[in-house]
């Protein structure tokens, strides 16, 4: 099986929301999420529960917790690519509505223009 590829989205002013989120996490959450994203990478669609679950519309979300703190990470397909649109932070056991329409909305800008809205540093800030 070959790895999915993960992209990071990018907003019309070349910033990513995503980036800006994970370079203030402390190191031992960072270590989480980037763990969470190569599982992605490396399983794609077969990545189940209770690492990540489908939301609504699309969206799907990769989930790290430490010290009861829910970090949601939300992605979706397109083709062969997993899209990091968004992410969160919950102390629920869901994901707040808002954010996973902000991801939608997301979703479709990336759909309509792939190359404008992704972003080259696929590093994960490492």
């Amino acid at each position: 099986m070959s790895k999915t590829r993960v992209a990071l989205y990018r907003e019309e002013d070349g910033s990513c929301p995503f980036i800006e989120w994970f370079d203030k996490l402390p190191a031992k959450v960072q270590d989480k999420c980037y763990l969470r994203l190569e599982r992605l990478r490396e399983l794609g669609h077969e990545l189940r529960r209770p690492e990540a679950d489908f939301l609504r519309d699309g969206i799907y979300e990769l989930r790290a917790s430490l010290g009861g703190v829910h970090h949601r990470i939300l992605y979706f397909f397109h083709g062969a690519v997993a899209a990091v649109v968004s992410h969160g932070l919950a102390k629920e056991r869901v994901v707040p509505p808002k954010e996973i329409d902000r991801a939608v909305e997301r979703k479709k800008r990336f759909e309509a223009n792939p190359a404008k809205h992704t972003m080259r540093r696929l590093d994960y800030a490492r």
